[in-house]
């Protein structure tokens, strides 16, 4: 076998299933950083352990090391968080909506469900996304946890109901979610209250992450109830110039929101969740933490 061989090929394997391990992962943690340093992890195991050949399914491998090391990483992942000034909320997978976008990719789960999944355990999130978001049989899901199907179903109804019962199955249409995102960016920013209380319904919930490190005031905990939150997002566009602000559309986790930059910068993310009665918003997501921002570019 010509030298570089094996290693060539442990690569090309590796490659071929890393948009696959990044969205598991991804949807385990809801940090890229997380994910791209379980990744890693996962790829000198790889490396590590196929170079003499042997193993008759690459993707089932590859799965379990990388579920297990996202599993390892669970506790300091909720130490780090422990200490995190106001809400934490995923960082945001940005794309521009191309067909040149991954399937695999494409799959991350919405922000709102991403956020009721924080309340479940890691195993019980980890099963969740392996049955419910990529299909995974319980009998598959077994040998990657090193878990019984018996105790994989236990797992997959106990997280199954958790998260129905928190956010019921729904999808909105995105020409539905592209308009509600206008009109409600169109309020907020231009500071219009009688719009806005139009607009948002009377369950919503507004999450601002900040991380202590965003431009301008992120509330520390999630401020619910109409108008509570309307008086917010006027008092907080008030208190900055929204003319200086840049709105791309974007495709984040899956659904139509939008990116708002300030001098090329990006400022902040914003996701709505919409009520499964109509186009009224329920959820409103503002990632402002810059470090939840780095990765995303005006390209999209």
């Amino acid at each position: 076998m010509p030298e570089g061989t094996t290693d060539d090929t442990a690569t090309r394997v590796f490659a071929g299933h890393r948009e696959l391990l990044f969205s598991v992962v991804y949807n385990m943690l809801g940090s890229v950083a997380d994910t791209e340093d379980v990744l890693q992890d996962t790829w000198l195991a790889w490396a590590s352990r196929s170079g003499g050949g042997g193993i008759e399914n690459p993707r089932a491998y590859l799965v379990r090391i990388a579920v297990n090391t996202a599993l390892s990483r669970q506790a300091a992942i909720s130490r780090r968080r422990e200490t995190y000034v106001g809400p934490w909320l995923p960082e945001p997978l940005v794309s521009d909506g191309e067909e040149g976008d991954t399937a695999e990719r494409t799959e991350a789960v919405s922000m709102a469900l991403l956020v009721v999944m924080e309340t479940l355990t890691p195993l019980e999130r980890a099963v969740f996304v392996l049955h419910e978001v990529f299909g995974y049989a319980h009998t598959e899901i077994a040998p990657i946890l090193d878990r019984s199907p018996s105790a994989v179903r236990q797992l997959a109804h106990r997280a199954r109901e958790h998260v129905h019962a928190r956010r019921p199955r729904y999808q909105a249409d995105p020409k539905v979610q592209r308009e509600a995102t206008e009109r409600f960016l169109k309020a907020a920013l231009g500071g219009d209250m009688e719009s806005l209380l139009d607009i948002l319904a009377p369950e919503v919930t507004l999450w601002t992450d900040g991380g202590g490190k965003g431009r301008g005031k992120a509330a520390l905990r999630p401020i619910e109830g109409r108008d509570k939150v309307a008086r917010v997002i006027v008092a907080t566009t008030a208190r900055h110039s929204p003319k200086a602000l840049d709105i791309r559309y974007r495709t984040v986790n899956g659904d139509p929101s939008a990116v708002l930059f300030d001098e090329d910068a990006p400022f902040a993310v914003m996701v709505l969740d919409l009520a499964p009665d109509g186009d009224r918003v329920r959820g409103v997501y503002a990632v402002t933490n810059p470090d939840k921002l780095a990765h995303i570019d005006e390209e999209g």
